[in-house]
């Protein structure tokens, strides 16, 4: 039997709508938008605003225009049946916003008649053709879009609620918005109880509807989980997946995805029972959320570590919604900097107070600041650590990934990092091996290589032993060992972070020492040392990879190939292609590289007692690699034999490539020489940049030969 397509063209929507364009008064909504919104809205012009609002009305105007379409589902994420229920359900939400601000009926009846068409097919859907395994969908191939397609759909119904006859009301209910709810709920206990982003959306999805239609049954269930007990629910993952600081434990991306459900569900908590307290709730979690959703980005882009689309920023939807919601309940003006980049506001009582601030043009600056953002429920699974000089857009950060593994979105990249600098990411991170969206990429998931490559330690900036991941890449043991946030401090001159972890390989214990060095007279710079200590001799591969153009190199006995092959057989090494190697000196070795209008070198060396001759290999991506789903991102392998170990560096941006004015300053490094020393209270890095000056890292030991506790920077 061939199943219907539900199309129905505009004509017929047209006539639909002939008979309601009279304006009339509308009934206050119950969810996220409140009578409070609605005024605040109605009342106020101008500026982001009006933009927002013209928005608004081209998305739910465009979507009257176009007529009910309605297509069988059929296609995983990216292909057009997908595509057209994402456009279905922000249209309603547009049209049933733009029905409370203008009372004009025609966008009532257009979220009415889609709401029927669903209503009319929902109920003969199985499970989606594409479906997901082991969450699957009926409208989408994965219940997580269910839910997202539900905390729409409902603030949609509770927006033109009223117009509804009890016919119309029944019909809706009982055929569309409590079956999609009952299978999110009972339907899926392992997604609805789980304490994870797709069971924030699902919990959110099923109270929104419990408080649009008078279900109490459904709003304690998404506050307390399914047995009402508190064991999950939404409460459960307000305790459980943020830290004291409000950092998601999954990462930056993760947190901007889960962020809508959490402040949009915590709303409509707020409108329908303020006893609750919600956004007081666990010391204001929520708010704090929202902040550091803010402060893990730069250059408005968000910092991609675990899995993460590195083009996902703060000018996203979830943290325009979010912002507003802070606004409101804080005041705090310089939220308004973060509405400023935005480009645009929600459509709410927060938006319109950000508007009129951006209007006037008292503008305050977010204050970014040097922080170590606690990881864990109880804050005690490491951290990530954030190093700042100067603004947010353009100036220096170092980023210390002293964390827990994140989940099944978790890296295995204990001690990782990166630098971003000039408005530029330049100590690079790959984030996710995945085409969101593209259907002709694996129909948008993450792909084959994600695992082979983009969670593996070699991936990223983190040390690797005997060329294995990190806890032998099991996510079980992963998520039990979290790295620690040893020492942290910050001052004008420089800033100082100590990362460890001792469980990643049996029996090595790494600590990661990083400065951002903050002088006067030149660019900040980084200092990095990495501390191994293990009774028995491994081979230790410490990657950089970086972004540019390399400019020059000063390794001995450099020989490239004519041939490239892959560096592994596994553990990320499969796909990494040698393109040239050399031997290491003890130090002094140097790499130049150019990206954008600045240089950047890379000065190294290293110490082992009972090491063998270090080498530097260089390598591109691309090896094993059929479907061409890596980038060609490039990148160099400090590889040293030893049982304890030293590998300190220095990454220092310097000059100017001008090439519409045709001239270069400063190409060269500074650096004129690094040495390593012991002493009696631990060991020392001493940097000297010649006419630039002699800055000197001093590590403080815990007793004689241990991995280093304290440390600070001198300048000479």
């Amino acid at each position: 039997m061939k199943m219907p397509s539900f199309i129905v063209k505009a004509g017929g929507v047209a006539c639909l709508l002939m008979s309601g364009v009279n304006a009339t008064a509308a009934e206050s909504p119950s969810l996220v938008i409140s009578e409070n919104d609605i005024v605040a809205l109605q009342s106020a012009s101008g500026g982001l605003l009006e933009q927002s609002l013209q928005s608004n009305k081209g998305v739910a105007d465009a979507a009257i225009a176009e007529g009910i379409v309605v297509p069988w589902p059929k296609d995983a994420g990216g292909g057009y049946t997908h595509e057209q229920h994402k456009r279905n359900y922000k249209a309603m939400h547009a049209a049933g916003l733009q029905f409370q601000l203008s009372g004009d009926s025609r966008y009532s009846d257009y979220v009415v008649e889609m709401l029927n068409t669903y209503a009319e097919m929902y109920p003969q859907l199985g499970l989606h053709p594409e479906k997901k395994e082991q969450t699957p969908g009926k409208l989408f191939w994965q219940s997580l879009n269910e839910a997202v397609w539900l905390v729409y759909t409902s603030q949609a119904y509770d927006m033109v609620s009223e117009t509804l006859n009890g016919e119309q009301k029944d019909k809706i209910l009982n055929n569309l918005l409590f079956p999609v709810a009952d299978y999110l709920s009972e339907g899926q206990p392992q997604t609805f109880d789980k304490i994870h982003n797709h069971g924030t959306w699902a919990v959110a999805a099923v109270g929104m509807v419990g408080y649009a239609t008078g279900r109490d049954d459904y709003v304690e269930k998404a506050l307390k989980g399914l047995d009402k007990s508190g064991n999950s629910g939404f409460l459960k993952q307000l305790d459980e997946l943020f830290s004291p600081d409000g950092y998601y434990t999954e990462g930056p991306y993760y947190q901007r995805y889960a962020l809508m459900p959490f402040v949009w569900f915590a709303k409509a908590i707020e409108t329908n029972q303020p006893e609750i307290g919600i956004f007081e709730h666990r010391d204001g979690i929520l708010l704090k959320a929202i902040k550091t959703t803010i402060e893990l980005s730069y250059n408005g882009l968000f910092i991609p570590i675990n899995d993460a689309i590195k083009d996902k920023g703060i000018k996203t939807e979830e943290l325009v919604q979010a912002l507003a919601i802070a606004y409101d309940i804080t005041e705090d003006e310089s939220l308004s900097d973060i509405a400023r980049q935005q480009g645009r506001v929600s459509l709410s009582a927060g938006g319109v107070a950000l508007s009129k601030i951006l209007a006037s043009n008292n503008v305050e600056p977010y204050p970014y600041e040097s922080k170590v953002y606690s990881d864990g429920a109880k804050g005690d699974q490491g951290g990530l650590t954030l190093m700042r000089s100067g603004d947010n857009e353009s100036g220096s950060l170092i980023v210390a990934k002293n964390t827990s593994q994140g989940m099944g979105h978790g890296h295995y990249d204990r001690l990782g990092w990166q630098f971003y600098d000039n408005g530029k990411e330049v100590v690079t991170d790959y984030g996710a091996a995945r085409y969101l969206n593209v259907e002709a990429k694996y129909g948008g998931h993450y792909l084959h290589e994600n695992n082979t490559w983009a969670k593996q330690t070699v991936a990223h900036n983190a040390l690797v032993v005997d060329k294995t991941s990190q806890f032998n890449a099991d996510l079980a043991v992963a998520n039990t060992r979290p790295a620690e946030q040893v020492f942290f401090s910050t001052g004008d001159a420089a800033d100082v972070s100590i990362g460890r972890i001792n469980t990643a390989y049996d029996g090595v214990a790494i600590t990661r020492v990083q400065a951002l060095v903050k002088p006067e007279s030149i660019e900040p710079f980084v200092i990095d040392v990495v501390s191994i200590q293990s009774d028995d001799k491994h081979l230790y591969d410490l990657p950089l990879h970086f972004n540019g153009q390399v400019i020059d190199h000063n390794l001995k006995n450099a020989e490239a190939f004519d041939v490239w092959t892959a560096m592994g057989d596994d553990n990320g090494y499969q796909h990494m292609l040698l393109r040239s190697q050399g031997d290491s000196a003890s130090e002094g070795n140097r790499l130049t590289w150019l990206l954008g209008d600045r240089f950047y070198s890379y000065t190294y060396g290293s110490e082992a007692s009972d090491g063998e001759s270090a080498q530097t290999l260089f390598f591109q991506l691309g090896a094993n690699d059929p479907n061409h789903n890596l980038r060609r991102d490039q990148g160099a392998v400090r590889r040293l034999q030893a049982s304890n170990a030293v590998m300190y560096s220095i990454v220092e941006p310097h000059g100017e490539y001008n090439g519409t004015a045709e001239f270069v300053t400063n190409a060269y490094s500074r650096v004129k020489s690094l040495d390593y020393n012991t002493t009696k209270s631990g060991a020392e890095l001493i940097v000297n940049m010649g006419d630039a000056g002699t800055y000197t890292l001093v590590l403080t030991t815990g007793k004689k030969g241990s991995a280093p506790v304290e440390a600070e920077v001198l300048q000479q």
